[in-house]
């Protein structure tokens, strides 16, 4: 499995946040909980050089927490500010905005000190597509009146959003990495839904998750799906039993497994499989439940 995928759109998206950079104060770069290393996008450090940056974990619902709670400690020992966001509730959200406004108060100060009227500061939101953007400024705003949506590339301008008297943000378009060169990281990006399904060789993506769930998760799948042990050693049979435990037949009988492969690529990406975090931090193992 190889993927290749980088837009057009996403070399238009660099060019813009290295124009508009110079009218925010700070960065705020969302990250996705369960692959914080896959979803950061390593242009991005290049782009924003010594402008204050917060870190943010979104999905740290659908992320395993002592795993998150590792790498919130990885980022600190950085030196790096670093809020966890969760997806449902939007827990996490006032105090990343407070952060951010943290990250850039010296700034403030300093203005003030010119003799400059104290204005909001200005936040510039980047993250790789179908990270939550959207969804993060809505919970801000406390009303849906950013357009969001569950597909990669949902936003595709940019805009001015006020959230309060303190901060303003200025919404950008999901920027995923130039050159996907690690296929591993591919991989997890692919099957967390940061590239488009329809972008990439979708039955491979879905056995190999089948393969990683089999390998490390047997007993999550025996009880959503109903299996018994042991798990089928083809992936192919075991996606079969799948199917036919969620009555994915076509005319005739016959198997769908392209309609239960979907089925479990959605169940993983909507928690219903269990939290999962494929990016693991320092001196921190893979939870198994063989």
């Amino acid at each position: 499995m190889t993927i290749h995928w980088f837009p057009g759109h996403m070399a238009k998206a660099h060019r813009m946040i290295r124009e508009q950079l110079k009218l925010v104060d700070v960065v705020i770069e969302l990250l996705d909980a369960r692959i914080p290393i896959s979803s950061a996008n390593p242009v991005i450090e290049e782009i924003i050089g010594d402008k204050p940056h917060v870190v943010a974990l979104n999905k740290a619902d659908l992320a395993e927490a002592a795993a998150t709670a590792s790498w919130l400690a990885a980022f600190r020992a950085k030196g790096r500010p670093v809020v966890v966001l969760e997806t449902i509730s939007g827990k996490g959200s006032k105090e990343l905005a407070a952060k951010a406004y943290d990250a850039a108060s010296e700034k403030i100060a300093r203005l003030a000190a010119k003799g400059i009227k104290a204005r909001p500061v200005r936040a510039m939101i980047l993250g790789i597509p179908n990270v939550g953007k959207s969804s993060l400024i809505n919970r801000l705003l406390g009303t849906a009146t950013v357009r969001t949506g569950d597909k990669p590339g949902v936003t595709r301008g940019q805009q001015w959003i006020k959230i309060g008297k303190n901060l303003e943000l200025l919404d950008t378009p999901g920027v995923l990495w130039p050159k996907l060169e690690d296929q591993e990281a591919a991989f997890k990006l692919a099957v967390t839904g940061a590239i488009s399904d329809e972008a990439v060789e979708l039955e491979k993506v879905i056995m190999k998750l089948l393969a990683l769930l089999a390998q490390h998760y047997s007993a999550r799948l025996n009880e959503r799906y109903r299996l018994t042990e042991p798990l089928a050693d083809e992936m192919e049979e075991l996606l079969s039993l799948i199917g036919e435990r969620r009555g994915c037949k076509r005319s005739g009988g016959v198997i769908d497994l392209e309609k239960a492969g979907r089925i479990v690529l959605s169940e993983f990406r909507d928690g219903k499989l269990g939290r999962f975090t494929l990016d693991i931090p320092p001196e921190t193992k893979l939870e198994q439940d063989n």
